[in-house]
């Protein structure tokens, strides 16, 4: 990827533009999408990235040569997804003073260990972030060994709190309680591994991953008091407890992934 100056702005080669053009859940070709608007949008995300101090060059590095490959993952973990978990990670980096470069790295790195086993990947993903030894251009070794156990800490099922600031800081940012945000991931993730499932049995499972993971009593754990995420928790759990109305949400959503009614 070519990145012009350090006045702020950016020009995005053709190589990276369709390599994070997001697919379309009705597989439409890139000649349908607005590629204008898509640049414009990727451009502003990058202006904010060196506004906070991100490294040019660790920004050039990563988003051509690693965020690519989260093309090939389901709709669930993708491009849209670690950009997500990018910003949130660099954001609440500056909020607690944290290494913005770290951060951004490890949110980079933290679920390519999906080319893998998805049991173990937040495993892999360590081990592929500290196997990278281009990175030892920006990163000591001890600060390699921190990044690599903050992605091996980001799952939400672990059974320990991370290691460090930054496995709070990723397992924060990957936690995107965004309710509907949520709800829709859950359909992806059902619809892309489960495509033989009626929509019934599609319900059914929504409703299980959401008691098991973010009621009262789920497994989701958050690291940092104050967190936006804590006010979406919220809103997640008292829709939990209206059937009815989580119905409907799940009608509309499975109807917008799938078309079907």
């Amino acid at each position: 990827m070519h990145m012009a100056h350090h006045n702020g702005k950016a020009l995005i080669c053709p190589r990276y533009t369709f390599f994070t053009q997001p697919p379309t859940s009705k597989g439409e070709s890139l000649a349908k999408v607005n590629i204008k608007s898509y640049i414009c949008k990727k451009l502003m995300i990058l202006k904010a990235m060196i506004d906070k101090n991100v490294s040019l060059d660790l920004m050039a590095f990563i988003e051509t040569d690693i965020l690519p490959r989260y093309a090939a993952f389901d709709k669930a973990h993708n491009l849209t997804h670690v950009t997500r978990v990018i910003n949130r990670s660099i954001k609440l980096a500056q909020k607690i003073g944290a290494d913005v470069n770290m951060a951004y790295a490890t949110a980079a790195y933290h679920d390519l260990g999906l080319e893998g086993p998805r049991a173990i990947h937040h495993i892999t993903s360590g081990k592929i972030l500290s196997a990278d030894l281009r990175l030892r251009k920006w990163f000591s070794d001890e600060q390699i060994k921190i990044m690599k156990e903050a992605v091996e800490d980001h799952r939400a099922s672990a059974s320990h709190a991370p290691r460090s600031i930054y496995g709070k800081i990723v397992a924060e940012a990957d936690r995107d309680l965004e309710p509907e945000t949520v709800f829709r991931r859950i359909i992806e993730y059902g619809t892309d591994h489960y495509p033989e499932k009626s929509k019934e049995e599609h319900w059914k499972r929504f409703c299980e991953h959401l008691e098991n993971k973010y009621s009262t009593h789920g497994y989701i754990k958050l690291w940092i008091p104050g967190s936006e995420n804590e006010k979406s928790l919220k809103q997640i759990r008292d829709l939990i407890i209206q059937p009815a109305k989580l119905k409907e949400i799940f009608d509309r959503l499975y109807k917008e992934e799938t078309g079907d009614k």
